[in-house]
């Protein structure tokens, strides 16, 4: 009968030994999962932050425009597509362009001004806060006939008066322009850095 016992006992130990053994490998295999798991989070993160350091020094910031920035890939393609309309245009000149086209659309922004596209909204800003107070008199048309009489090739002064004060109110409309966009840079923190 001490036989017996012991014999239950020993069964009964054994099985408690292979039930530890089997929780021990269970434990051993989902501890093995979860440092899988965490490797390959690890290396994803890296390779993303990897990826993004290399992106960053492949489109630097050429400027600043308060914090709005304009980097060397958007100077690179408004370049490119600005020497086919005009080939001798710089990067430089097409770089401030682009800074004053942001100081514009910020400031039809600020006055909730609405349109479908970048363009159309720039125009309908430079239509309201400029050539809306825009106004030619008769004596600026009639002293731009007499100076330029030979480029009407004899046409009368009636013939032309609207080509004349369209060509009045477009060099009036630029001068105030520029003179709008000196104070908006003024006004904000502009930063070159065009170097490469």
């Amino acid at each position: 009968m001490k036989q017996n016992i012991k014999t239950g006992r020993g069964r009964q130990g054994v099985e408690n030994m292979k039930l530890k053994a089997e929780r021990k490998v269970q434990k051993s295999v989902q501890v093995n999962i979860l440092l899988h798991t965490f490797s390959f989070i690890i290396l994803f993160l890296l390779f993303a932050l990897c990826s993004s350091l290399s992106a960053q020094i492949k489109d630097r910031v050429v400027a600043y425009v308060d914090n709005d920035a304009i980097t060397l890939s958007e100077l690179k393609e408004r370049y490119s597509g600005a020497l086919r309309i005009t080939p001798d245009i710089t990067r430089e000149e097409v770089l401030h362009t682009m800074i004053n086209r942001l100081l514009l659309l910020r400031e039809a922004k600020k006055i909730k001004l609405e349109a479908p596209s970048e363009d159309a909204l720039l125009q309908e800003y430079i239509d309201l806060k400029i050539r809306a107070f825009i106004r030619i008199n008769e004596a600026e048309i009639v002293v731009f006939y007499e100076e330029h009489i030979d480029d009407f090739q004899g046409k009368a002064l009636e013939n032309v008066w609207e080509e004349i004060e369209s060509v009045l109110i477009e060099k009036e409309l630029n001068e105030r322009l520029k003179s709008h966009i000196s104070e908006l840079k003024e006004n904000a923190c502009v930063k070159i850095q065009l170097y490469e």
